[in-house]
This record gives C-alpha cells, structure tokens and sequence, in this order.
C-alpha cells in the first residue's frame, strides 16, 4: 500500500474551505487516528484514491451499493434518462412507477413522498405524525441515528458520539422538552414515558436494526411490543429503514421480523446510491401531507429524474432477482466466522453482530444490545485495527459505531483475502498493545 501524500494535500487544503476538512464528520479520521484518503473513482468491489491505491471496501456508500459501485444495471438507466434533463421541478411518470413499487414491496407503505436525504425523510415524517395526531412528544433511541434535524440530535450516535459530542449546540430547550429518548431493546423504559407523558407521545421513531452505534438487533418482542404499544395508545410508530430498507430484504427489517410500522422512511438505496430519500406509510396518515393535507413539506428536486431512473433499476433488479439476499447472507456469513476464527485464536475479547448483509465488530467481552453496552467496546484496539486493514487494502468505517454492509461484488476469492487481511491486522493491533 503506497502512501497518501495526495490525499494529504487536498486533506489540508480543504480545511481552509471546508469546516474540518470534510462535508460529513466522520469521514474526518478523528475517531481512528491519521488522515482521511480522497477517493477518486469506484468499480465493483474497490474505491480507489488519489494516490492511486486501491481499496476493498464494505461501506458501500454507507449501505446502498448492495450491488457494488458502479453496477451496470443502473448506470445504464442514468445514461438513458441524463439526455432528458437532469431536473424538471415538474411531475414526471417515473415517479409514479416508482411510488407503485415501493409500495408493492413494503409492507407498510400505501402511499409514499419522496425527497432528498435521510435526513429530510425523518425530519417530515415526524412532522406529518404531530400533525396527523395533534399531539407534540416523540420518542426516540439513545444511540439510533436519524439524520441531523434538531430533535434527533439529542442521545444520537454514529457521528455524534464518535467525536465526543452527543447533544448539539443549537438545538433548542423547546425542542429538548418534547424529545424522550429511552435505551434501545427497552421495552418497560418505553412504556414508562408514554405512561408519564399521557396522550402527548405522537410518534415513536427507531431503526428496526441499529446501523449507527453499531450493529445492534432488536431483541426477541422488543419490535412487536413497541407496535402493540402504539396501537394501544394511538401513537404513530415510524421504522426508519434508511440503512434497511430494500437490504435485509425487498421490504426491509419490517418483512424479515414481521411487524408492520404506521411510516417508513428510507434513504439513498432508491436512488441507486444517489441523493434521495422518501417518507411512507398508510394512506391516512399519509393524506395529511399538502397538498392533499395541512401539513406542508415540499423540495424543488424531490423526485429527481435521473435519481428515479436509478432507484427504478435498482429496486426492479432487487424485486425479480430474490436469491440476492440468500447470496449475501452467505457471503456475509463465512466472512464472520473467518472473523470470529481468527479472534479466538488470538484470545481476543469481541462481539460480533450480524443480520443478512450487516456486521459490526465491537472489541468487548459483553453482548451489545443497546447504546451503554456499544460504548463499553475498546475505541483504541478499533483505531490500531482500523489502520491496519487500511494499510492491507481494506477501507472499513472510520469509527467504531458504523455498521458495515457487504455487496454482491465480494467474491469466495475476496471474502478470502479480506479473512486474511483481518487476520494480520488484529495480529498487528494485539501487539501494539
């Protein structure tokens, strides 16, 4: 692996333009130590930097390139709709085609709006469940990240808490007050606050599978109590599936665990990686949003037409294409037993959570089930780690809290050398102790 002193470059040059040097915080190194690499181009299974390394990667663009980087189905779609414009501001059919699909493949979705980011998703179906039940509280998970609107800023993980900082200057106290938060897989804790916050809880918002303190799955009837919960109480339950959705399987966490949520959102993989996002879920709730209803959410390039034409791709491929998910469950699977192998031979202390095609190696002893035991992981044995597999070839998540996320473009031959670079990696780190 050759040295970065590009990527140097350009890392300090752009902290002269950009605050930290970097549009995403995590891409910043600060959790792992060094500096980020400048990617400049990715095919299949490999990004490659400025300096020209090459880089066997499972961030996947933090999930949505299940069918690796620069997959041909979706580039094809993209190349054909770019001669039409690259933006409308005006309705077009793909976006009908698309809405229909969805919401033929997602349990919960009847009707569906589209925007831009993860973020805009959260932030409006919280929006449309306040409006929908006339009530201001929502509840949210200490740990589960929901993107950066104000309220879900408070106990967040992934980013937040990588750099030290888990409640955000400028979120307000008012908007502290109507955000409860409970730990994750707590069940009584949840009962707990809508028993003391009467009639005032509108939604209860969670990812069904934790992706942004690591890995964390939900526990046995932690899912199906929170839904029996919001039928009781008339709260709107909303699965975010921006990680999940489409990647556990063709209807997200909620097909594969079998509970259905009132709103879904969902994230970058509908638009084959690009910038999109979409807020779901049954037909009344969802006729609250304008011009249909009184709660206003709007964006010039919600239901871009190029993004569309990739998600279409995407999503059609997945749909007629099922043994893609048995394929990577596989795949996924030897690469943590390779994994697992390799750590007891070397008497380490770990935890390994995994579903389908997510896994999170935490360095702890402990099982990690919510957001205190995640932290209870060794940070610094995660850094050592880090560095090592980047020097062999491999580009894992900056951070510790990340899940990492397997695509189709790892073959027997890769999930065998990525075994191996994990192998002399930790073999490193142990004796850098």
């Amino acid at each position: 692996m050759k040295i970065a002193p590009i990527s140097e470059e350009l890392f300090q040059r752009a902290q002269h333009s950009i605050p930290g040097g970097v549009n995403s915080p995590v891409r910043a190194f600060r959790a792992v130590g060094g500096n980020p690499r400048f990617m400049v181009s990715a095919k299949g299974p490999y990004m490659y930097d400025e300096d020209g390394n090459r880089y066997l990667e499972l961030i996947n663009s933090w999930g949505p390139m299940i069918l690796g980087h620069a997959d041909e189905i979706v580039q094809e779609a993209v190349q054909k709709a770019i001669p039409n414009s690259l933006s409308f501001g005006a309705p077009t059919r793909k976006e009908i085609e698309i809405a229909e699909l969805i919401a033929d493949m997602v349990p919960s979705i009847e009707k569906v709006r589209m925007v831009n980011s993860g973020t805009e998703a959260t932030m409006s179906a919280v929006r449309v469940a306040r409006g929908y039940t006339g009530r201001n509280k929502m509840i949210k998970f200490e740990g589960c990240y929901h993107g950066h609107g104000d309220s879900f800023l408070i106990a967040a993980g992934s980013g937040a808490i990588t750099l030290g900082v888990p409640d955000s200057p400028g979120v307000t106290k008012g908007v502290a007050a109507d955000t409860l938060t409970a730990p994750y897989n707590d069940l009584e804790a949840v009962k707990t606050l809508v028993e003391g916050n009467k009639d005032q809880v509108a939604a209860i918002i969670l990812e069904p599978v934790a992706g942004n303190m690591g890995l964390v799955l939900p526990e046995v009837g932690f899912l199906q109590g929170l839904r029996d919960l919001c039928t009781k109480e008339g709260i709107v339950l909303i699965f975010d599936e921006v990680m999940t959705g489409f990647r556990l399987a063709p209807g997200g966490a909620q097909q594969l665990f079998g509970v259905t949520p009132d709103m879904t959102t969902l994230g970058k993989i509908i638009g084959g990686g690009m910038p999109v996002g979409a807020y779901g879920g049954k037909k009344e709730i969802m006729n609250f949003v304008a011009p249909a209803g009184p709660v206003y959410q709007a964006g010039t390039l919600s239901g871009n037409p190029i993004a569309m034409s990739a998600g279409m791709a995407m999503l059609q491929y997945l749909q007629s294409h099922p043994e893609v998910y048995t394929n990577l469950e596989r795949t996924t699977t030897n690469m943590v037993n390779g994994m697992k192998k390799n750590m007891q031979e070397l008497g380490m202390n770990f935890t390994i959570n995994h579903v389908g095609s997510m896994f999170s190696i935490f360095f702890t002893e402990q099982p990690v089930t919510d957001f205190e035991s995640a932290k209870t992981s060794d940070t610094a044995m995660f850094g050592r780690y880090f560095n090592g597999m980047l020097q062999r070839g491999v580009y894992l998540a900056p951070s510790q809290y990340e899940s990492l996320f397997v695509s189709t473009a790892i073959t027997d031959e890769l999930v065998e050398e990525y075994i191996k670079a994990n192998r002399e990696a930790l073999q490193e780190a142990v004796a850098q102790q």
